[in-house]
């Protein structure tokens, strides 16, 4: 069972809430057994209030840093101000396999793992994560 402290969940849902009309996003770090930090990103989107796109020069820059003995960049969040934090078709034509997405709105949250299958849109299956202390 992967592990999120629990200030780091907090932190990211409050993000979320500060724009409640726009999917906020940003990126995850750590490895197969928790999610140790995330960096919020730009969302780029055209039309924000209904999807998001990551700001590329963030990701790149995480990609380049990953190479060079940084942070393990393990996948992204984002929030759905639809309430809902199942993954969208839009969602399941952008995921990467082997990365983790954890959907965020008001105060739920939850993680899916993208792949080339899985039971939702034929791309992302649950994932169960814990709360943990920092």
């Amino acid at each position: 069972m992967l592990e999120i402290s629990r200030t780091l969940l907090e932190e990211i849902r409050a993000l979320a809430a500060a724009e409640p009309g726009r999917e906020v996003c940003g990126l995850l770090f750590g490895d197969e057994d928790r999610i140790t930090a995330y960096d919020p990103a730009d969302n780029v989107a055209e039309a924000p209030e209904r999807t998001f796109e990551i700001d590329p020069r963030a990701l790149f820059a995480a990609l380049r840093a990953e190479r060079q003995g940084g942070p393990r960049l393990v996948g992204h969040y984002h929030s759905h101000p639809s309430g809902d934090v199942t993954p969208s078709a839009c969602d399941a034509a952008m995921a990467e396999p082997g990365r983790l997405w954890l959907i965020v709105s008001g105060g739920d949250a939850r993680l899916w793992q993208a792949g080339s299958t899985g039971a939702l849109h034929g791309r992302f299956s649950p994932v169960t994560f814990k709360t943990c202390d920092p």
